[in-house]
């Protein structure tokens, strides 16, 4: 990489570090910078799963206060995030590029749908509850872990809008603030980065200066990203997942 390459890689990864800890999609930021410098394709996706590993953990660490009193539930979903990231990661490394390419712009339009929807839908599945004397499930039951880990299998195999089908699925089922929900997210988010990393290191081919660049850029907008996003009322951050959302959706269908 030149000098100049360098400078853009370091940048897209601190973009994409804040953009993960508040919405998701960080990885249409990286991703295009890394094919600019000349990288394959599969190499890029790859060098940039492992390069956002340390802003998935700093978003965590940043979002630490939303996360009390849910280890319970980060531990249950955990689980579906560390099969479904594994499972990704080896289709990535198996299955051709094309193969997710119909269902991808579907998922996250769908996403964003019920992200949007998410205080109608939550309002009457408290209705129903209370109707039929149910009490709501605090790890969301077999849906949630089940949806969770499927969105997984995608997180593991590209990862882009992969935090807002997290959130879309969270809101529908459990009881929580919306910014207690983006802790979890970032919890699963840096299961499935982690996962699918240690599988990459031993198993496919990457670009060492890429993921270095990354790895500081996200680390420190990982950091800045939660610092700024813990701030937003369930409205403001609402509009942000689905604006960024609709520029990934976008992106996906053109390209």
């Amino acid at each position: 990489m030149t000098p100049w390459e360098m400078a853009a890689v370091f940048a897209a990864g601190t973009g994409a570090g804040a953009v993960n800890a508040v919405v998701g999609s960080g990885t249409l930021i990286t991703f295009p910078v890394l094919l600019a410098t000349g990288l394959p394709p599969v190499t890029a996706t790859v060098s940039n799963g492992l390069g956002l590993v340390p802003g998935s953990i700093s978003a965590v660490i940043g979002y630490r206060e939303e996360l009390r009193g849910q280890g319970r539930r980060v531990l249950l979903l955990g689980i579906g995030a560390v099969l479904g990231g594994l499972a990704g990661a080896v289709l990535l490394l198996t299955l051709p590029a094309e193969a997710f390419e119909r269902i991808v712009p579907a998922l996250v339009g769908l996403a964003l749908v019920l992200v949007a929807c998410q205080p109608l839908i939550a309002r009457r599945v408290r209705r129903r509850r209370r109707r039929t004397g149910g009490p709501a499930r605090p790890d969301g039951g077999p849906l949630l872990f089940t949806g969770l880990t499927l969105a997984s299998v995608y997180g593991g195999y590209f990862s882009a809008a992969q935090g807002i089908i997290y959130v879309s699925l969270m809101g529908m089922l459990l009881d929580e603030t919306l910014q207690r929900l983006n802790a979890v997210k970032n919890v699963l988010a840096a299961v499935v980065n982690t996962v699918a990393a240690l599988l990459f290191l031993f198993f496919a081919e990457f670009d060492w200066t890429a993921v270095v660049l990354i790895a500081a850029g996200s680390a420190l907008g990982g950091l800045a990203g939660a610092r700024t996003g813990r701030r937003f009322s369930p409205a403001v951050l609402r509009t942000l997942i689905v604006s960024v959302g609709a520029i990934a959706l976008v992106h996906l269908v053109l390209h």
